[in-house]
């Protein structure tokens, strides 16, 4: 064979060569795009970061068990982290979210005693002491200790540890026109009326989902409560 043509054995492996070269470029320009991703960042989503703490959890919780649960896991986080890590309560960042099926439990008193009932087709929940649907928000009371999910840590405790709450718009908003049609109001000043009298601490968001995502967006732990 001519020396002035290349073998096929180093034809190929050029080719070879070439492909890896070229294959590894792409990989490495993927791997940039994803180390360089930065969310972007949203007005709305300020009071995220207005929250001091050296580290940061939001607690998603979406079901009525869970609503209960992640009250407990919100007082478990701040205990731990004095108990072990000598850390106080100003130093733990915790955002408990009620979406879905407990958002309601993001509701004072007052709106529990005028619409529990209606509230509570969807909660499904019997106070433990009367057996009835109840007509406060159970998860504000100390009487209940170890009979309901969130073991007596309640929303207004936490609220004092530094805890903040984030409630479903989307869902308020459907709690709100069920409501309505069980009394023949207008549904928009329902959903005024709940904003008006949420739980302490506390920030209506767009959409519980939504809140799950941005609080991860600004360095967020989840954890989820079932």
């Amino acid at each position: 064979m001519s020396q002035g043509y290349p073998s096929r054995r180093s034809f190929a492996t050029a080719i070879g060569a070439a492909l890896a070269l070229t294959l590894g470029s792409r990989v490495a320009s993927a791997q940039r795009r994803v180390a360089t991703f930065q969310p972007t960042y949203h007005p709305q989503d300020a009071w995220l970061d207005a929250i001091p703490g050296k580290h940061r959890t939001l607690i998603d919780t979406s079901t009525v068990n869970g609503g209960g649960t992640g009250l407990l896991y919100a007082y478990n986080i701040y205990a731990a982290n004095k108990a072990d890590y000598s850390l106080p309560e100003r130093d733990v960042a915790v955002v408990v979210c009620f979406r879905h099926s407990s958002t309601s439990f993001g509701f004072n008193d007052a709106m529990w005693a005028k619409y529990g009932s209606t509230m509570n087709k969807t909660v499904q929940l019997l106070d433990p002491k009367t057996k009835q649907a109840p007509t406060t928000n159970l998860f504000l009371s100390v009487d209940y200790g170890t009979a309901l999910p969130n073991y007596g840590s309640t929303i207004q405790d936490l609220a004092k540890m530094g805890t903040q709450f984030a409630i479903c718009g989307m869902a308020s908003r459907g709690v709100a026109g069920a409501i309505a049609a069980d009394t023949g109001q207008d549904a928009d000043a329902v959903y005024r009326e709940l904003v008006a009298n949420r739980v302490p601490n506390s920030h209506v968001v767009a959409a519980g989902v939504l809140a799950v995502n941005r609080a991860q967006e600004h360095g967020y732990t989840l954890l989820t409560a079932l």
